[in-house]
């Protein structure tokens, strides 16, 4: 329902459950979801807050990274982000998007539970743009289950792996190649904060990276870089599908104050403003965009 001067009621400015019931396998596809989420290529309009920097987004195939990763080119930011194989497809309409806004991407295949893929995706970066001004860790890995008792070790240890490991990681590898001005942006949730049972090991983590994010911006704030997160509430993205009931696809974000799911271009904001010098006064800051759920 728009209003005068374009404002928007954010109850009905995008799509709201009932959604059709769906499911993907890991790692899901924003091009199989239905509705499509909304990544800003209609709406974001970029105001030159980033010209000249050079970003690191992990999972910027899809959802909020790929949000965030046409919002930063619109700002005047050239892209490195990774992606696993099988969001091919996804990585490509990401890779055409940052092209199309005017800026040089690098596109990374690698799975960030491991190590050497960390280094490899700043390597890449670094070769193509000369030095890192921004990292976002974005990627993470969601699984639902039905109690801690039913939760397998290997799943449990890909999640931290994945989510919590590779920041530490992809930190490690892209500090050397970070200079004073510029920042780190971790992705945590509303989950850190008000965990859902079957969400267990995945809301452990994201608790895990607002200690992370708080601990780094202490030790970094004397090398003149800046730590921050954004903890993001429901967002419709293909981790979604891709890892609850088909039930529970149809139902999401219907619980939120907001009555739906955030779109990843309701996101894409919240990091231009950590990552640009309109911030510059903002660090050890976790920034909730939830659709009205509150952070302690």
């Amino acid at each position: 329902m728009s209003t005068q001067h374009g404002q928007q009621d954010p109850q009905h400015q995008h799509p709201r459950p009932d959604f059709p019931e769906q499911a993907q396998p890991h790692p899901g596809l924003d091009s199989e979801m239905d509705p499509e989420p909304d990544y800003g290529y209609d709406s974001y309009r970029g105001l030159g807050r980033l010209e000249g920097k050079t970003a690191v987004i992990t999972g910027g195939d899809s959802g909020i990274g790929r949000a965030v990763a046409l919002a930063f080119a619109r700002e005047g930011a050239d892209v490195a982000f990774s992606y696993l194989d099988a969001e091919k497809s996804d990585a490509d309409v990401t890779t055409r998007v940052v092209e199309e806004a005017g800026r040089e991407v690098e596109a990374v295949s690698a799975d960030i539970s491991e190590p050497e893929a960390c280094t490899r995706i700043v390597e890449r970066a670094v070769d193509r743009f000369g030095g890192v001004d921004v990292l976002v860790n974005n990627a993470a890995y969601q699984m639902t289950f039905d109690g801690v008792e039913s939760i397998p070790a290997g799943l449990l240890v890909h999640t931290f792996k994945t989510n919590i490991i590779a920041m530490f990681w992809m930190c490690q590898a892209a500090l050397p190649h970070m200079r004073d001005g510029a920042s780190i942006i971790n992705v945590a949730s509303i989950q850190a904060y008000k965990p859902s049972p079957p969400l267990l090991p995945y809301s452990s983590t994201k608790g895990a990276i607002v200690s992370f994010t708080k601990g780094l911006s202490q030790e970094l704030i004397e090398r003149g870089i800046r730590v921050n997160a954004v903890a993001p509430g429901p967002v419709w993205t293909p981790i979604i599908p891709a890892s609850m009931s088909e039930e529970k696809t149809a139902q999401f974000g219907k619980n939120a104050p907001v009555g739906r799911p955030g779109q990843p271009a309701e996101l894409a904001p919240a990091f231009v403003f950590l990552a640009s010098q309109e911030s510059s006064f903002v660090t050890g800051e976790v920034l909730g965009v939830t659709g009205g759920q509150l952070l302690p």
